[in-house]
């Protein structure tokens, strides 16, 4: 499948709320001492909100690595967010990438397991995790652990097709379980990311077209501020896919030449990474549109 895009404090009211206590959480005094300017926490907080850049990117990850260093002095939920923010960032930076390097691949791995080390976090998933997995998801009510981990494998499934197909179930439960816990979480990206997979998967290993199509709708109705999700409606039912999830031809271009327009009109708004994101993928798809039907 290919890499999509994705998600700062997301629009859901309750995860607004989420994070504004944890920006509390890590304000100086707030655990009873004075944090030090040179608190790598902070300085990865501050690199998160400005990383439009490749250099502020690295920046934010090595600042959260630093925490890791004694991250279990810190409470459950400061724990939380340094994995979280490090399985996001991870994925987030492959955007700067031409796609399909062995760096991605890399940044997919490391995402990927900084995701598990958060759901890890909770003992009853830890404690199911290996016995059975999808028992082990139903128990998780954090909704980042959830997508991140979720799209940092699902990504890795371009790069090892085989391992994707086996490990297909498992994602497809994160998401799940995702949009279970919270379906606006982060613009509704679970729904827009299961609705891909859904649609690229085989019929025969789960894929469903028609319920992936279900999916991209209900994101599209959630939050179409949230640009991705009208580029990966306009990129996964107006292309069509192979079997290991590359285009092979043009489903509907009338459809995909309209909406990417439309991305490309309009405003960033409250979404500034992942929009302006979206914006450069729109441009790419109508390259991509522009080969195929001239």
């Amino acid at each position: 499948m290919e890499r999509r895009s994705q998600l700062h404090c997301p629009r859901a009211g309750a995860v607004r709320l989420g994070c504004a206590l944890l920006i509390a959480l890590l304000a100086p005094g707030a655990r009873g001492d004075e944090a030090a300017p040179g608190d790598p926490i902070e300085r990865g907080n501050a690199a998160f909100e400005a990383r439009f850049e490749i250099a502020t990117m690295h920046e934010a990850i090595a600042a959260y690595e630093a925490a890791l260093a004694d991250l279990e002095s810190h409470p459950p939920e400061i724990q939380t967010l340094v994995l979280n923010r490090l399985a996001q960032l991870h994925y987030e930076l492959t955007t700067f990438s031409p796609g399909n390097t062995a760096e991605d691949a890399a940044a997919f791995r490391a995402g990927k397991e900084y995701g598990l080390r958060s759901l890890r976090l909770n003992p009853e998933f830890a404690a199911l995790e290996e016995e059975d997995f999808d028992a082990a998801v139903a128990v998780v009510v954090d909704p980042a652990a959830l997508l991140w981990t979720a799209d940092n494998w699902g990504a890795l499934f371009q790069i090892d097709p085989i391992s994707g197909f086996l490990h297909l179930g498992k994602v497809r439960a994160l998401y799940e379980r995702c949009l279970a816990v919270d379906e606006t979480y982060w613009g509704a990206s679970a729904h827009n990311a299961l609705g891909a997979m859904l649609i690229v998967t085989p019929a025969a290993l789960g894929g469903n077209e028609d319920a992936g199509l279900v999916h991209l709708e209900r994101a599209l109705s959630l939050d179409a501020t949230y640009l991705e999700n009208r580029v990966v409606y306009a990129q996964y039912w107006g292309f069509t896919y192979d079997l290991f999830g590359r285009v092979s031809g043009v489903r509907d271009a009338k459809f995909l030449g309209e909406e990417l327009h439309s991305v490309l009109a309009a405003p960033i708004g409250d979404w500034p990474f992942w929009n302006r994101e979206a914006k450069r993928e729109a441009d790419r798809l109508l390259a991509e549109l522009e080969e195929r039907v001239p």
